[in-house]
């Protein structure tokens, strides 16, 4: 487990501080350039047919402007990117299209496939991006996690829960969900990612009783993860300084999918002009080549993001808090039990002691578990042996009760005093509404 001694969570000034470092170079103008223009043709096309319901509800969209969040954008233009594939495929071109013959034909061909091979490849990419930050983001927060079954536990519940949503996604498509419908289930996910987050930060939720016996873990990852993504918390600095171009592309893909929904529609009753499928492409080819550079260059900038900093760089300090120990007597010649019932199999019976030491000289006591199960039959779980300290845990396979048992029997005149935690952690499960969710 990684150290966070000294440290303290980022703050947002401290972030301003770090972004200094990365400037990101202005978008092209031609995004500006190509953006209005591509507008002005959808103008054009709305006032030579008016639009279809299915197209004003596009355009409220692309008029209502890019989301706020970051990763919100990134999922926004993923959507536009497959709806625009999807376009390109030749099943959904114009009838008008499929039946010019000739020179006009092969060049039209392979425009198409210079669209297509652009938007593909911009999706590859968004796509790794987007996988391999969030592993990042996930892994990082594991350093910091006890190296035990207590982060084994949490591992396991994400990697249920990401089966559970992979599984909802495809039972929609499978089910003939549209690319629209698609997104907004994934982007419901990825919020419901963030509330995970909070719930481990919070100690909330299915992670109630896990970390109730998180020894070890510092505040700091706590604080961290159940502040980072709040609307004035740190990332808000990174939304105000790299929103912007982010915005400006968003909204550019937005315009060219519109742009490509109304053209299709209106090609059986006027002629491809060669000027706007000329604009389409240079278009496509500024948005794809800039997406590309803003991607690369915020995975930059993510990599070697501080998650936490000194806190005289923060310019706070803030006081651990852990939960208190329990502390027994046991007198010499005396042993001390305590029992723990086990309603369920896999549950994990987990125990953190010491002896707290005499000035005298090092002392010890003895320890051991058994188990009694439902018939009353005892077995030894753990054998007697004698300790100063001992952390350690089990999977319980049957339900009955364990009993702890501290021995002092051996000592003749010295009482032992020890600190102790100890619980029963049920099987880790998801939350009822996710559960539900997956059903």
């Amino acid at each position: 487990m990684a150290s966070t001694d000294g440290l303290v969570p980022i703050t947002r000034a401290f972030l301003a501080s770090y972004y200094d470092k990365y400037p990101f170079d202005p978008l092209s103008v031609e995004v500006s350039r190509l953006s209005d223009q591509i507008r002005d043709m959808c103008n054009d096309l709305v006032e030579e047919s008016p639009a279809s319901e299915g197209e004003k509800v596009l355009l409220e969209e692309v008029e209502q402007g890019p989301p706020h969040k970051v990763d919100e954008n990134m999922w926004k233009n993923r959507e536009q990117i497959e709806e625009i594939l999807l376009l390109l495929e030749d099943s959904h071109l114009p009838a008008s299209l499929k039946k010019q013959s000739g020179d006009e034909d092969s060049e039209f061909e392979t425009v198409l496939g210079r669209l297509r091979e652009k938007f593909n490849s911009t999706l590859d990419i968004l796509v790794s991006f987007q996988a391999k930050n969030s592993e990042f983001v996930f892994n990082t927060v594991m350093t910091y996690m006890p190296q035990d079954f207590r982060g084994s536990l949490i591992r396991q519940q994400r990697e249920r829960s990401e089966r559970n949503k992979q599984a909802e996604i495809d039972s929609l498509v499978s089910s003939g969900g549209s690319i629209r419908d698609k997104y907004a289930l994934l982007w419901n996910q990825q919020m419901e990612r963030r509330r995970q987050l909070a719930d481990l930060g919070s100690a909330t939720g299915v992670y109630k009783t896990l970390m109730k016996y998180l020894v070890g873990v510092p505040e700091v990852l706590m604080d961290f993860i159940r502040q980072i993504n709040d609307d004035h918390g740190p990332i808000e600095e990174q939304r105000e300084r790299y929103g912007p171009p982010l915005y400006s592309l968003t909204k550019m893909v937005q315009s060219i999918r519109f742009f490509l929904t109304l053209l299709w529609s209106r090609l059986e009753n006027r002629k491809l002009k060669k000027d706007e499928f000329s604009v389409l492409e240079d278009a496509a080819e500024t948005y794809t080549s800039e997406f590309e550079r803003f991607i690369k260059f915020i995975g930059v900038v993510f990599l070697n993001s501080p998650f936490f900093v000194t806190a005289e760089e923060a310019g706070t300090l803030t006081a651990r808090k852990y939960e208190e120990y329990k502390e027994i007597s046991i007198p010499a010649g005396e042993i001390h039990e305590l029992s723990v019932t086990v309603d369920s199999i896999n549950s994990y019976v987990a125990w953190d002691f010491l002896l707290v030491q005499g000035k005298m000289t090092l002392q010890d006591v003895g320890f051991s578990i058994e188990c009694t199960d439902l018939s009353e039959k005892t077995t030894k779980i753990l054998p007697y042996r004698r300790y100063e300290a001992d952390q350690g845990h089990f999977c319980a396979c049957i339900p009955g009760s364990y009993k702890l048992v501290w021995d002092n029997s051996y000592a003749a005149f010295f009482r032992k005093v020890v600190r102790y935690k100890v619980d029963c952690i049920p099987p880790v499960v998801e939350s009822e509404s996710v559960e539900t969710a997956a059903d």
